[in-house]
């Protein structure tokens, strides 16, 4: 027996140590390795580039398995394409994440009694920089845990300086194209981060709260309207009333007709405002009248520049109420909110308080209150980037191909009424804004935007940074080199080929992605979007620190091993699917390895030291050898093809069955026949194929699971040590190896063995224990398949006798099973009971009368018939003709039993 280096049991631990560190010496993730290798494939041609960019992770803490599961799948994709020869990159990177890990450092700094206007800005900067180095070096280990084949040469990062020259030259360009502008605007705020946002950066969640009928008395005391001198506004915030300069209804509501104009006051302030029609106004909501805040609703705003009414901001960057909130001044807002509703109440100006629930906008990130607040802001203006954006989608060669399909609406819509995007934010850490200020002689502020700071004195830099998904935006171009459009990577690898991201950034960054490199580069920035779910607990529940239910990646792979991990990702879902977790799950996953590692182990030991890992010639293969290649052939086939449509699961199932069922089930125990035969006639062909489809299967299996299929592989006879399963070839479809013959030959001998196996159960007789095996088939073919392989029925049906013959007397008292164009009849007169044996095929015969009375109604139904493919009409028409045989044979048995019973 050849010695090997294998545990009789799978470790993930002993097969996954300094695995990855030989990988990166050998630098086999850099693109042309094939070349640094001196290998020759591709002498006549440059191989066609594969390439994609890592959505990069956020420096705010460590990977969770979302990240786990998305670089997996990317990791499968790239490992397969450089097998397949593809000159491939796969580009990592990380995002400085601008709001959430300020957010994190200044929540540190909080906990050491300190903030950031303490340090200072520069100080502070200095502070998050350390904070991005030491979770970038988490981050880039656990990706080297997960085994991923990143090209780390080529690493950045989103506030590198090449980056920043891309983000720069792109803003300036953008200015220069009256594409961003600025303005004062209602937008988002975050008073804890005390930063614009995004409305994409907005959650709405449902919250406790009123809405308060107040009293607004009209300025004419006189002045009489439905027996009241007031009208009454209903509002969810109290707190804006100083804001106040108008009162609104619809111009078509009959009711308010002559109130439109007369002057009314606003409680607490006692400021005279008018009221206005504007078809904003709902007239079958409420009272149909609201009050106008321009400075605090993004309605109000668009209102009050129709109506020319002043914009009054009552509230700090820290939503704590200012000068304009009168006594309310230095209050925090939901505290200014409680005082003016019992200052209402006291004065007689509540009417009543409704208790509700409602949809309230909160910040992604520090998860507060937002308020709608009057700002001067940069934004982008969407709609003529939307536009050609979506116009190239009707182009064929720059269509960006959404899997699942579906997801190319959802992007669709979105950017049919995309808003325009603010993209300046009020922080300290990010890619500051290229916009300076200075005021000139007559005291009006003058502004320069330019890749570098004007000459000059008294220019001011903007103190704002740019959203992180500007800079985000520009990833896949802007890691290539550009705008250098004549660096070598961005030649060669631009257009990226794939993006594999959550079906939760689509708006954040897929479609910005694809805007942006329209815009700059002219071209699509990926040919594909694969889009995934999310993971979610084993009862579908999302992840989250309130529920406790997250689960670590490096927590994963210590128990189970990181391929045991990748193989639960890559083959739980269909593309856009959520995945669900679970421990069960995990086990299985382990106990496949496992069973790969033994079938692995069982080949290695069964080959000699000179084994030749090619196929022996054609006239040296049995039925089993052509069989094996033939389910190879197809399962290389199904995987490949799968792949190519990112339908992992589908690939993963077929590797399954292949290993588990054919591989391992049948071939491999066939062997032991041919193996352990009396000296080593015959042995190499069949250790030649067991080679072969060991072989094979390891590189089919490799993009999936790489550690332990390295670890196998390399233990091949012949294998030299600069040799690695990582750029192998993948395997091919060899059609000379196609044999349906075979596989049809071969499938009647497995239902045999299954049948035979099946009564010896059934009548509880051991293996061990020899029985007569009669094989009724009047099928010439069939009986010439079983009768040259004897040697397999002898060994998986231990016969004490067997016959096999066109007609077979059965005995009564024997057990009988039907399969394709054959009765398999086991005589055990000592072991079986009449009347159970035909209860049996009672029951046998019930079930093939239901696949009849199945099959035949499909081939009834007109529209199946004719609108399913010829060949699908033709195999179900086979399937019933099998099923009416099987039927009609097991009838007769019972039959016959029935008969004996009564003689």
């Amino acid at each position: 027996m050849r010695e090997i280096k294998m545990s009789t049991k799978y470790n993930p631990t002993e097969v996954e140590k300094g695995m990855y560190d030989r990988w990166q010496k050998a630098e086999l993730f850099n693109p042309d390795v094939d070349k640094k290798l001196n290998k020759q494939k591709y002498a006549d041609a440059q191989p066609e580039a594969y390439s994609i960019v890592i959505p990069p992770p956020n420096v705010t803490g460590k990977l969770h398995l979302g990240h786990a599961w998305d670089t997996t799948l990317q990791d499968m994709l790239i490992r397969q394409k450089r097998m397949q020869g593809y000159d491939t990159l796969w580009l990592p990177g990380m995002d400085h994440a601008g709001i959430a890990t300020q957010a994190k450092v200044e929540a540190r700094l909080r906990e050491q009694g300190t903030s950031r206007y303490d340090l200072g800005r520069k100080k502070f900067v200095d502070q998050v920089w350390q904070w991005k180095d030491e979770y970038a070096s988490i981050i880039k280990s656990q990706w080297e845990k997960l085994g991923l084949s990143l090209d780390f040469t080529r690493e950045r990062f989103t506030l590198d300086q090449g980056l920043n020259d891309a983000v720069r030259k792109v803003f300036v360009d953008m200015y220069k194209k009256k594409l961003i502008y600025r303005g004062e605007y209602i937008i988002n705020w975050d008073p804890q981060a005390r930063t614009a946002l995004s409305d994409i950066e907005v959650i709405h969640k449902d919250d406790q709260g009123a809405f308060y009928h107040v009293k607004y008395p009209f300025v004419d005391p006189d002045y009489v309207f439905n027996g009241q001198h007031y009208i009454e506004i209903a509002t969810t915030r109290p707190e804006t009333m100083f804001g106040d300069t108008a009162v609104a209804v619809n111009p078509s509501d009959e009711r308010y007709k002559d109130l439109v104009g007369r002057k009314i006051r606003v409680p607490l302030v006692n400021r005279e405002v008018e009221i206005i029609a504007d078809q904003y106004v709902d007239k079958d909501f409420g009272t149909g009248m609201v009050k106008i805040t321009p400075a605090h609703d993004p309605n109000d705003f668009q209102v009050g520049n129709r109506h020319n009414l002043p914009r009054i901001n009552t509230m700090n960057e820290d939503a704590s109420m200012n000068e304009n909130a009168g006594p309310y001044k230095g209050m925090d807002r939901f505290q200014a909110r409680k005082a003016m509703v019992a200052d209402l109440k006291s004065g007689g100006y509540m009417l009543k308080i409704d208790p509700i629930v409602h949809s309230v906008g909160h910040s992604e990130r520090t998860d507060v209150q937002i308020e709608s607040r009057l700002s001067t802001q940069w934004f982008v203006k969407m709609q003529p980037l939307a536009q050609q954006a979506l116009k190239m989608q009707g182009i064929t060669d720059e269509h960006v191909d959404f899997w699942p399909t579906r997801f190319e609406d959802t992007y669709t819509k979105w950017m049919e009424n995309v808003h325009d995007w603010v993209i300046s934010r009020q922080l300290w850490w990010g890619h500051r804004i290229p916009a300076w200020y200075r005021k000139d002689a007559s005291g009006k502020t003058e502004t320069y935007v330019g890749l570098t700071a004007p000459k000059g004195d008294d220019w001011v830099q903007d103190p704002d940074v740019l959203d992180t998904w500007f800079s985000s935006a520009l990833w896949p171009f802007s890691t290539m080199g550009w705008p250098d459009t004549k660096s070598p990577d961005y030649k060669r690898f631009y257009p990226t080929t794939t993006m594999v991201t959550g079906y939760d950034i689509i708006f954040f960054w897929i479609s910005r992605m694809i805007f942006q490199g329209r815009q700059f580069t002219g071209q699509r920035p990926f040919k594909n979007v694969l889009i995934h779910g999310l993971i979610r607990d084993a009862q579908g529940r999302k992840m989250s620190k309130s529920l406790g239910n997250g689960i670590d990646p490096m927590d994963v792979i210590a128990k189970y091993g990181a391929d045991a991990l990748r193989w639960f990702l890559s083959t739980g879902s269909t593309p856009g699917q959520d995945l669900n977790f679970s421990y069960d799950k995990m086990d299985s996953a382990w106990n496949f390895i496992n069973k790969i590692w033994n079938v692995s182990r069982y080949v290695l030991m069964n080959l000699d030291d000179n084994t030749l890992v090619q196929l022996p010639s054609a006239d040296q293969m049995t039925l089993a050898d052509r069989w094996i290649l033939s389910r190879l052939t197809a399962t290389i086939d199904k995987v490949t093809s799968n792949f190519d449509k990112f339908e992992f699961g589908e690939a993963g199932r077929q590797l399954y069955n292949f290993i588990w069922d054919d591989f391992a089930d049948w071939y491999i125990e066939m062997t032991k026949e041919t193996l352990g035969a009396d000296g080593n006639k015959g042995q190499t062909p069949v250790q030649q194929i067991l080679a072969y489809v060991l072989d094979q299967t390891l590189r089919l299996l490799h993009p999936i699971m790489p550690f332990v299929t390295e670890a196998i592989w390399q233990q091949l006879p012949g294998r030299k040590a600069q040799e690695s399963l990582v750029i192998a070839d993948y395997p091919t479809v060899n059609p000379a190896l196609s044999d349906k013959q075979a596989e049809t030959s071969f499938s009647a001998l497995q239902d045999l063995i299954t049948a035979i196996r099946n009564i010896r159960s059934e009548a509880k007789a051991a293996i061990s224990t020899p029985v007569d095996i009669l094989i009724q088939t009047e099928d010439d073919d069939l009986r010439t398949v079983f009768q040259e392989n004897t040697d397999y029925i002898q060994r998986f049906g231990h016969p004490k006798s067997l016959v096999i013959a066109p007609d077979i007397q059965a005995p009564a008292l024997a057990m009988s099973q039907v399969i394709n164009g054959a009765v398999v009849y086991v005589p055990l007169a000592e072991l079986v009971d009449l009347g159970e044996e035909v209860q049996r095929l009672e029951k046998q015969a019930a079930k093939f009368q239901a696949e009849v009375k199945r099959s035949s109604g499909k081939l009834a139904n007109e529209k199946f018939t004719s609108s399913a493919p010829e060949k699908v009409v033709a195999a179900e028409r086979e399937k019933l003709d099998d099923w009416q045989a099987k039927l009609s044979a097991t009838q007769e048995r019972i039959q016959t039993l029935k008969e004996s019973s009564h003689d």
